[in-house]
């Protein structure tokens, strides 16, 4: 009964972002001088679905937190351009007004990209965006946590027991090499800790700090699963073996026709397992935020149609957003335990049908018992 009720609400919810985003929702027609306009800019009349969703879930060169009575609250970041014909130029978004003034010759389009105000000039854009800079006080954080956690086992040993973020990230530490890295990679595990350890915690952070209302949804862009993919699709093939491989071109005990069908479908399963990983993380993180962004939403559409019917749908909509973002906080841990099981795997897969990977698996379930 309990999964239904959450099925439903989640079609719900997609639903009604299905058909709100095919226009623009206004408590009055548009006029001759009427502008489009998001929440909070402006009249609070006019509410533009799409535009308000984009600007959350896509890039940005600002922390934007929210609109009140025309100012925009927001924390700039830095914009570092360079074009052959100006050279480097480095100054604070804010100069840009929001999209509305240029400054040094460049602007920001419709798009939120820079580009140059006189045409034929070049620009190569090494800003520092909301995603970039939450990626890198993600990994300080992840370095900070780590060695601290490092230098008591250094000072303490074991004689000591476990206290503070040590005694929280310890029984993780220990589920992911018992029961992610053992059973798939055999005695060669501890090659692999470094690594799989390293993509959990930098997925579960990434996605934690996700949550925080104005952060950006580093783990729901593409780019940045892709980067994640990449990389695993890297060791996992640098791990595979002459077996791997020979499975692979020329699968043994069939006939040859049947060998170059089974040589396609296998290299295709090369590359399909990467993708996976990147699509699955990315769809998951980027989906919930989506989900949240519309159920909030649901109140300023409903108060431009009444007044009255945004204060009562209100109480409505908060209820299914704290709902929704507790099963985020759940689902932000199972994505990374995901991404890092999977790439066990499939490392385990790259790895297995030697002699030796046989000797280590039947070691490892001795160990067990």
């Amino acid at each position: 009964m309990g999964n239904k009720l959450v099925k439903s609400m989640l079609v719900a919810a997609f639903g009604l972002f299905a058909l709100l985003n095919t226009a623009t929702v206004k408590a009055q027609p548009d006029g001759p001088d009427t502008e489009h306009k998001t929440a909070g800019e402006g009249d609070p009349s006019k509410f533009s679905v799409s535009d308000v969703l984009m600007e959350h879930v896509m890039d940005n060169h600002e922390f934007h937190f929210f609109n009140y009575a025309g100012h925009h609250y927001s924390i700039p970041l830095p914009i570092i351009l360079y074009s052959p014909q100006k050279g480097f130029s480095v100054f604070s978004s804010s100069r840009f007004e929001h999209g509305e003034a240029n400054y040094d010759g460049y602007k920001l389009n419709e798009k939120n990209k820079i580009e140059s105000v006189e045409e034929g000039v070049t620009v190569y854009d090494f800003s520092m965006t909301r995603n970039v800079v939450q990626m890198i006080l993600g990994l300080l954080l992840l370095v900070l946590l780590m060695t601290n956690i490092a230098r008591k086992y250094k000072k303490n040993g074991v004689k000591v027991a476990p206290t503070g973020w040590q005694n929280a990230i310890e029984p993780v530490i220990n589920f992911i090499q018992d029961d992610v890295a053992k059973p798939n990679l055999g005695l060669k595990y501890e090659k692999y800790m470094p690594y799989l350890l390293t993509v959990f915690f930098f997925i579960l952070i990434g996605n934690m700090i996700g949550l925080i209302p104005g952060s950006a949804n580093v783990t729901g862009n593409i780019a940045f699963t892709l980067v994640l993919g990449v990389i695993s699709f890297l060791v996992i093939n640098f791990s595979s073996n002459k077996h791997y491989w020979g499975h692979i071109f020329w699968f043994p005990g069939v006939a040859v026709p049947l060998k170059i069908l089974m040589m396609i479908v296998e290299l295709l399963g090369v590359i399909t397992k990467p993708f996976a990983l990147i699509i699955r993380l990315f769809a998951n993180m980027i989906a919930g935020h989506m989900i949240i962004t519309c159920l909030i939403m649901l109140i300023f559409i409903f108060a431009g149609i009444s007044k009255f019917a945004g204060i009562g749908f209100a109480p409505v909509s908060i209820a299914f957003t704290i709902f929704i973002y507790f099963i985020e906080i759940l689902v932000a841990f199972i994505q990374a335990y995901i991404f890092t099981a999977l790439t066990a795997v499939f490392i385990g897969q790259a790895r297995e049908g030697s002699h030796d990977e046989a000797h280590a698996d039947a070691h490892i379930s001795a160990a067990h018992h």
